[in-house]
């Protein structure tokens, strides 16, 4: 069998629509489709009666108007956040006035390492540098209502707080933007790092879950094989950066054109982030020699 990616980037159920996807899932797409979160934001609301909602999305009232009204005559126990970007977390304080809710989940938005010298995060303002949770959940650490639990998996990469949860009722795993099925994740530093998201990779490798539901995208219907595959097409984005280098090219710009043929031009920010992770990795590892001490989008490069 094979293990490369099949993406599946089939349209989901219209932003808005409560669709019921099991016995304890129920699923609302927020309204902000894009290049980078396909469709929208998938808000999961977890059990009947008293439930938990899942990254409830964007500052979009009209979003948290349609979680209320799903859940209306329902209690909401739990607001559960996978991590800190803006299209996941920043609704939080409607919805906890709107139901006094415990907010949980990873913790405050930081950076997977030190800024180097006149770096800037570039992500800066896709980050929800204002939330805060009343309790940061670590790994194995779970809440639960009636009929249902949530166990939290950390999976740092995409960002350094993410986490994913499990409901062990359903063997499904809530992957946040960790793994989905319409694209690998953006890893981006210096907010991500390509060596704790490869190592969270191989944690997920280790687990059992019948499928995967994901902060954008429909499901991830064959976990470990499209594990496998995530981590065939890394190693082949390494080796195309090794390629390039070996080549001549020593800087990311450079690099980008050839690695990323076709790719759309407003598209070439992020794949330069994403080769820069791949960077890191490499220069962490001996691979890859950098001309500064923290790798950055403007250092020149050479095989070491």
């Amino acid at each position: 069998m094979s293990d490369d990616i099949a993406f599946d980037r089939t349209q989901t159920t219209p932003a808005g629509e409560v669709a019921e996807l099991s016995p304890l899932v129920r699923r609302i797409i927020a309204g902000n489709s894009g290049p980078m979160t396909f469709t929208g934001t998938c808000s999961y609301i977890i059990g009947r009666g008293t439930v938990a909602i899942i990254d409830p999305g964007p500052d979009d009232a009209g979003h948290v108007a349609r979680l209320l009204a799903a859940v209306d005559g329902e209690t909401v126990s739990h607001i559960v956040v996978t991590h800190t970007h803006r299209d996941h977390s920043p609704a939080v304080p409607a919805l906890q006035a709107a139901t006094g809710a415990r907010v949980v989940g990873c913790g405050p938005h930081r950076p997977s390492r030190a800024l180097g010298p006149g770096e800037e995060r570039v992500l800066d303002a896709a980050a929800d540098s204002a939330f805060a949770p009343d309790w940061q959940m670590r790994d194995a650490d779970a809440v639960s209502g009636p009929g249902w639990s949530l166990r939290a998996v950390e999976t740092p990469g995409h960002t350094a707080n993410h986490l994913a949860y499990t409901l062990a009722e359903e063997e499904t795993l809530f992957s946040g933007d960790h793994v989905m099925a319409w694209s690998t994740s953006i890893v981006a530093p210096p907010d991500g790092s390509m060596a704790a998201y490869m190592a969270s990779i191989e944690k997920l490798r280790g687990m059992t879950h019948r499928l995967y539901r994901p902060g954008h995208g429909g499901p991830v219907t064959e976990p470990q094989r499209f594990l496998r595959g995530l981590v065939q097409h890394r190693r082949q984005r390494e080796a195309a950066v090794l390629n390039r280098i070996g080549a001549g090219d020593e800087t990311i710009a450079a690099m980008v054109p050839a690695i990323y043929q076709g790719l759309a031009p407003a598209l070439h920010g992020a794949a330069a982030l994403s080769v820069l992770a791949q960077i890191e990795d490499l220069v962490a590892r001996g691979l890859v020699a950098a001309s500064d001490a923290v790798p950055g989008l403007s250092s020149r490069y050479r095989l070491a």
